[in-house]
């Protein structure tokens, strides 16, 4: 029996956007979902390219395998290969239109779902991988951010997030807690789909939810006495019961952009 990663509904009605910049109710908004439960599926999914090509093409719409080449940096033959597997599993279809020989495609879903557990565990191992494979694209891409930040605004700078905070949580207060999230996102995720429902100063945010239960008898050495305040350790580590530097408030000067946003690795 598996339990599966994907975004979970509420039972309060969302809200989605009407004219620009305008909140209406609608549908939930994570239901456009592909489901993955085939080892042989989350494992080709955890390709970084084709994660890539499937936020791509969730983003930017259809496609051509040489238009995506340009836009991702790889080959028209690298493309071409990873959007034929992707197909293979569901992920993405041909669309209509295009000229000559060559076809555009197009995503099937605008999210992604797999198991959050599995007592089969070919399909752990293979949920395991792939959120593994999510974590380092994760990685990437905030890297990435940091190192263009100093071309934002002042008032994006300020805006964007980086930082942590040790909670202690039951299992159940944690599901809450990520149900309050979706329900706080929901109202925007029609944008992405949507773009004259975009006010004219939005930009794409990558909004990553992140929440894993911490193992700190695998750390040792100064890492184990900063997690405990020792001063030998040079003080508490960052996000040990407090949010870390630069994060605690959007307003706070010292606050220095996905496969895809929420969990189930929509981007």
């Amino acid at each position: 029996m598996a339990e599966e990663k994907s975004e979970r509904s509420t039972e309060t009605e969302p809200v989605g956007s009407d004219a620009v910049g305008e909140l209406r109710p609608q549908l939930d908004p994570f239901a456009d979902c592909t489901r993955l439960s085939d080892p042989r599926a989350l494992r080709a999914y955890a390709h970084p390219t084709r994660m890539e090509l499937v936020g791509l093409l969730r983003r930017e719409g259809p496609l051509t395998a040489t238009r995506a080449a340009e836009l991702t940096g790889e080959s028209v033959a690298s493309c071409s290969y990873h959007l034929r597997m992707l197909a293979k599993y569901d992920l993405v279809e041909k669309a209509e239109g295009g000229r000559g020989r060559e076809k555009p495609w197009r995503a099937t879903a605008q999210f992604t779902g797999w198991p959050e557990y599995s007592d089969d565990p070919d399909v752990f191992e293979a949920s395991t991988a792939l959120n593994v494979a999510l974590a380092e694209n994760y990685f990437a891409k905030m890297t990435h951010a940091l190192e263009q930040r100093a071309a934002l605004p002042r008032a994006w700078q300020q805006a964007e997030q980086y930082g942590d905070v040790s909670l202690y949580l039951t299992a159940d207060e944690l599901t809450e807690l990520d149900e309050r999230v979706t329900e706080l996102l929901s109202p925007y995720v029609g944008r992405l789909q949507d773009p004259e429902s975009r006010p004219a100063d939005a930009r794409l945010v990558s909004f990553l939810r992140v929440a894993f239960v911490r193992h700190l008898e695998a750390r040792s050495g100064s890492a184990s006495r900063a997690e405990d305040g020792d001063p030998g350790g040079g003080g508490p580590a960052a996000g040990a019961g407090a949010a870390t530097a630069g994060s605690s408030s959007a307003h706070d000067s010292a606050v220095t952009e996905g496969s895809s946003p929420a969990k189930g690795g929509a981007s």
